[in-house]
């Protein structure tokens, strides 16, 4: 059997990370995992010199000469079918919106106009990654989440992606759903929880990184700040685990690494709920993403 190999690609708001795929074993070649953070919100020009890099690298390191195609995991809102980029107002990729990204891609790259390109919500691509890397979810409803620059999500039947119906909110998405003073989104995200924290201090800070520190630190309003944030996700999503009846949620996403400063707050509302669901956090997020982005190539 000839093996054959695709790019995997994880771009989100603040980072890049591609990978070859080894399509026949749905397997990373280990040595082509290259990631790089940018900044979004750079002229077009200059983020699509940074992914023809990154992209470069990878096949690179890999060896591998016969790739057969690109599949994307980008955050929406997008049109996946079509490769248009409709982000407005995300605090992220602000020159791209209306642009076709696919053309975009192939034209950095020098591949020719026919050269596969697939694209999928990172959400879905993730939750897709983590139904392959747990054989035993392939027999169960999933929701996954992903926390970062955005809020992410996806709901998997026994490993297929379900976005329409009763049992999931329209899209499969949860980010622009009806909360509090706004949406979901503006208090379950990087930006959301900077922004707490600047309304209970009036500090600006740069990035999540520093809250993340600064709550290690023992600050206690980088603290609740968090515990504030997973107490939100948890009110987010109790009712979509209802709705769609999932026995698994998977958290995601940069800001999972802080799970031990949300996590004991979001699994009490749970508890409080008197949900019977698996609470896992992913340990390799952008390995799982990739994975997933591939596996809509092999579908």
């Amino acid at each position: 059997m000839n093996t054959s190999y695709a790019i995997g690609l994880d771009i989100g708001g603040t980072h890049i990370t591609a990978g070859v795929i080894n399509k026949t074993e749905m397997k990373i070649v280990d040595s082509s995992i290259y990631k790089e953070s940018f900044d979004s919100n750079l002229p077009v020009n200059h983020v699509m010199d940074i992914w023809k890099r990154v992209i470069d690298t990878a096949i690179e390191n890999s060896k591998v000469e016969n790739i057969t195609g690109i599949a994307v995991c980008m955050p929406g809102p997008f049109d996946y079918e079509k490769g248009i980029c409709w982000i407005k107002d995300q605090s992220k990729y602000e020159h791209f919106y209306g642009l076709n990204v696919r053309e975009l891609l192939l034209e950095s790259l020098n591949f020719p106009e026919n050269f596969p390109v697939l694209f999928e919500n990172d959400a879905v691509c993730f939750g897709k990654g983590e139904v392959f890397k747990q054989q035993e979810n392939l027999s169960k409803k999933v929701m996954a989440v992903t926390l970062g620059t955005g809020l992410g999500a996806c709901f998997i039947d026994k490993g297929v992606s379900i976005n329409s119906g009763s049992s999931v909110p329209a899209d499969g998405e949860i980010y622009n759903l009806p909360y509090k003073e706004g949406i979901a989104e503006d208090y379950v995200s990087a930006r959301g929880l900077l922004a707490d924290y600047k309304s209970l201090t009036n500090i600006d800070l740069n990035n999540g990184l520093e809250l993340y520190n600064l709550a290690l630190q023992g600050d206690q309003m980088a603290l609740k700040a968090f515990e504030t944030m997973g107490e939100d996700l948890a009110e987010v999503v109790i009712p979509w685990i209802k709705n769609f009846a999932a026995d698994h949620i998977i958290i995601g996403g940069k800001i999972a690494n802080a799970r031990e400063l949300f996590l004991p707050l979001f699994n009490k509302k749970i508890k409080e709920s008197d949900l019977d669901i698996v609470v896992s956090i992913s340990t390799d997020n952008e390995i799982a993403a990739l994975l997933g982005a591939v596996s809509f190539l092999c579908d």
